[in-house]
């Protein structure tokens, strides 16, 4: 193989995977300790009471489902036990669970 081909073989980095390859070197320099403190790690908990945080708001099903951006059937879901929240959900539920109210307030903020 000639430099000529190797070079138009040559694939150009995007910045999606620059972002993945940065991120991995980060995380492989965490595992071996060399950033520690340097990286805040935050551990969701792998269950959310979810009835328990739309009844201590006050809220129907359909009202907290629409009231806070989730699918109303998922919201079933997730409270009868077929199917659990991802890690995402569960800490946006923990967040409306402990401030329902600056959860609104950031939803429903007017447009400038």
């Amino acid at each position: 193989m000639t430099k000529e081909s190797r070079i138009r073989t040559r694939r150009k980095s995007t910045a999606i995977g620059n972002s993945l390859v940065r991120g991995i070197r980060q995380a492989l320099a965490y595992e071996r300790g060399e950033l520690k403190g340097q990286v805040e790690v935050y551990n969701v908990p792998p269950a959310v009471d979810v009835r328990k945080v739309r009844e201590k708001i006050g809220l129907s099903q359909a009202e907290f489902a629409s009231h806070f951006g989730f699918n109303r059937r998922s919201l079933q879901d997730w409270e009868q036990g077929r199917r659990m929240p991802d890690s995402a959900a569960r800490a946006y539920l923990l967040v409306i669970a402990s401030n329902p109210k600056a959860v609104s307030k950031a939803l429903f903020r007017k447009a400038s």
